[in-house]
């Protein structure tokens, strides 16, 4: 397993999302970066601009990649768990009424994160891919 310090720095991120529920896809262009808070705490910020349609709007977010001495696992802004720090390892999120499942691999200079969801309310495939800015 990769640990998330690894991955420290500043990506370029392009980002597709497949929503096959509303028959669009969304793509996404900015940059991703992780840096070190605190030991065992790193931040994960993303910004960037979604386009579809003919539209085109800012998107940002932050996620926390958090330790706990023996594993890691990445929380939301506001503090609940998202899903396990599980690299090369499929990873579910239950968020009812529909479930998300996600997969982060690494390789050498990138990673990308691909989720998928579905349930009544969603049903799309969203995949990020992430390349070290002073590579792109």
């Amino acid at each position: 397993m990769t640990d998330p310090t690894a991955l420290l720095g500043t990506w370029s991120l392009t980002r597709v999302v497949d929503d096959r529920l509303a028959g669009e896809r969304r793509d996404v262009r900015g940059s991703a970066t992780l840096r070190l808070e605190a030991p065992g705490r790193v931040r994960w910020s993303e910004e960037g601009t979604m386009t579809w349609g003919g539209r085109s709007v800012p998107v940002s977010r932050t996620l926390y990649v958090v330790s706990d001495g023996e594993s890691w696992d990445v929380h939301f802004e506001d503090g609940r768990l998202f899903h396990p720090w599980a690299v090369g390892a499929w990873v579910d999120h239950p968020c009812a009424p529909d479930h998300y499942r996600g997969l982060i691999e690494v390789g050498a200079g990138r990673w990308s994160v691909e989720w998928q969801a579905r349930g009544p309310e969603k049903d799309y495939v969203m995949r990020t891919e992430h390349v070290r800015a002073e590579e792109s």
